[in-house]
């Protein structure tokens, strides 16, 4: 089944349909949007840009080419935090170890969790950039602080640390990054093998991470892929499910075989529901 602009989300561009890893359009001219938003409100009022450099839950949509550096360059021109969101491309799902990595682009602050403890147990991290550091601490009122103080109640909580610590152990290890980026060679060629099947209308794809969208079912959004996820799961596969995308990002130990038995049985299911 053909693309069609009224089966995408409005959040995508028609001519990026079954793009292989950053869509070809539409990079730059999304990017200066940010430019309009400055000119209205003016760059001393906003204080920071927050994206996820391949947004997850939203249906795995990976940024135009071009697109995160030249949001790094306007927030270098208005003087405006660039924060990056990797809870989801954190630790190896895009190939390397962040995003930031892949992408070639340094963001001001980094927010980290799930793959930190390999999702047993949550933690979440936040890296500030030196610059920020040491504006906090030249301030007087931290001269009797400790650093960026919190008083969460499991802040350090033994438990977190120990899994995390013994996660990123096996990162290195295991050479978990390098696992990833191989595998997603796989994954990129047996999920867009399923563009031909039943209500299909788009395919997305990045590092170790993909998205089927759907033709969704007119007034009731997300029932389809809701229907899918269920003969899935019948099948001994778990696939999520948002808005009208199934969502896959298998574990970096997967093997191709069972990369190809994930997609035979998603097709599987699309042909019966």
């Amino acid at each position: 089944m053909l693309a069609d602009a009224d089966h995408l989300p409005h959040t995508l561009l028609e001519e990026n349909a079954y793009a292989k890893g950053s869509p070809r359009y539409g990079g730059l001219e999304l990017a200066d949007a940010l430019e309009e938003i400055v000119a209205l409100h003016d760059a001393s009022n906003i204080a920071a840009v927050i994206v996820e450099p391949v947004a997850g839950s939203g249906g795995v949509i990976p940024p135009p080419a071009g697109y995160l550096k030249r949001l790094r360059e306007l927030c270098d021109k208005h003087d405006i935090l660039l924060v990056f969101d990797e809870v989801i491309t954190g630790f190896g799902r895009t190939g390397n170890a962040f995003a930031a990595q892949t992408f070639d682009v340094q963001p001001d602050i980094m927010n980290l969790a799930k793959a930190l403890t390999n999702g047993t147990i949550p933690m979440g991290v936040v890296i500030a950039d030196r610059t920020i550091y040491e504006t906090f601490m030249s301030s007087a009122e931290f001269d009797s602080q400790i650093e960026f103080p919190h008083g969460y109640t499991y802040s350090a909580h033994p438990v977190a640390c120990a899994a995390a610590l013994a996660a990123l152990d096996v990162y290195e290890r295991d050479d978990m990054w390098q696992k990833s980026a191989e595998l997603s060679k796989h994954l990129e060629r047996a999920v867009h093998e399923l563009r031909d099947e039943p209500y299909v209308t788009d395919i997305r794809n990045y590092g170790l991470a993909a998205a089927v969208q759907l033709e969704g079912i007119a007034g009731e959004p997300g029932k389809r892929p809701l229907q899918a996820t269920i003969k899935c799961w019948e099948k001994e596969l778990y696939v999520r499910c948002g808005g009208d995308t199934l969502q896959l990002a298998p574990p970096f130990i997967s093997t191709p075989e069972e990369i190809e038995s994930m997609c035979g049985k998603i097709r599987e299911t699309l042909r019966e529901i």
